[in-house]
């Protein structure tokens, strides 16, 4: 099986600090760029699991490549370039320390609530008699708090401004951006015959106050796709939707006894799991942008990234 790369410890010219977050590594330089690595971490329920995923850093930082120069003309962003397939060089943000939740349809976590019984989310009221995996009349945002450690929790938009998390100008225009790259987002999915169902967009702010589009988007990690073709018919009988997302790695892990709840154990990963993983990170990389997927060589994944990085530093 092929090597993964699940932790860093890179020493860059004018390296200030790093950051390790659950998927992605990043390093700040003192003069105002930072280095993103995407690694072949995985996560889910906030809990990164104990095995990497071949292939997956490669995947998700090559798809938001993709996406952040495909969105551009809407909101600027955070990439400069991508030096290495798992790799982003980018302008330093402030971040937002909420993130843009927006849903298309009633799924995933929003479903579990409403089957609960709950009617409002993050502020929004939801109708009553909705169905599993139902379109919205028209897409929601459903924020969250964005936190270091532990979970994210969900929040209002009135708590937002109310709390000074954001200004109510800010949040008004991180609003229309995250309507906007949604917009751009289904239609683009919508080509390549898959439905974006939900996804998440982070924001951040540079040193001239410009408000830029950070971090990934549009990847399997931080957003959700259904297969087009069948959805109508699925869903009128109640079916499962065929999806690419990461939904089918929580519902492994439900179906084993783990939500990242105190005391549950990780199920254990074997490496055929991993690589079934792997192949549906990859089918999704080629099924939305509609390029083939090069595997690039794993043997020293360390040495390949210094080496690119140096080179695209100096």
């Amino acid at each position: 099986m092929a090597q993964t790369l699940t932790q860093t410890d890179l020493h860059l010219p004018g390296q200030d600090h790093v950051y390790h977050g659950k998927v992605r590594d990043v390093y700040f330089l003192k003069d105002g760029r930072i280095v993103m690595v995407a690694t072949d971490r995985i996560s889910a329920f906030d809990v990164v699991l104990p095995e990497g995923i071949p292939y997956k850093g490669q995947v998700l930082n090559q798809i938001a490549t993709y996406f952040l120069e495909a969105t551009k003309d809407i909101v600027p962003n955070w990439l400069i370039s991508s030096p290495d397939p798992m790799v982003s060089l980018g302008r330093r943000c402030k971040p937002f320390r909420v993130e843009m939740v927006i849903r298309g349809y009633l799924t995933g976590s929003a479903w579990r609530a409403y089957r609960a019984g709950e009617r409002t989310l993050c502020g929004v009221e939801l109708p009553e008699g909705m169905k599993e995996n139902e379109a919205f009349a028209s897409p929601i945002i459903t924020p969250t708090t964005k936190e270091d450690e532990g979970h994210d929790e969900n929040i209002s938009k009135d708590e937002i401004i109310r709390t000074g998390l954001v200004s109510k100008e800010d949040y008004e225009q991180l609003e229309a951006y995250t309507y906007a790259l949604f917009r751009r987002g289904q239609e683009m999915a919508r080509e390549r015959g898959l439905i974006l169902v939900d996804t998440k967009y982070e924001f951040g702010k540079g040193e001239d106050g410009t408000i830029y589009l950070i971090d990934e988007i549009h990847t399997p990690d931080s957003s959700r796709y259904f297969y087009a073709e069948g959805y109508e018919e699925r869903f009128q009988k109640g079916e499962e939707q065929k999806q690419l997302s990461k939904e089918f790695v929580r519902q492994w892990l439900i179906k084993h006894g783990f939500q990242g709840r105190a005391g549950e154990v990780i199920p254990t990963m074997t490496p055929e799991y991993c690589r079934e993983v792997s192949d549906r990170y990859i089918e999704l990389y080629e099924l939305v942008t509609g390029r083939p997927f090069v595997k690039e060589p794993t043997d020293d994944l360390t040495s390949r990234i210094e080496r690119n990085l140096l080179a695209a530093l100096s």
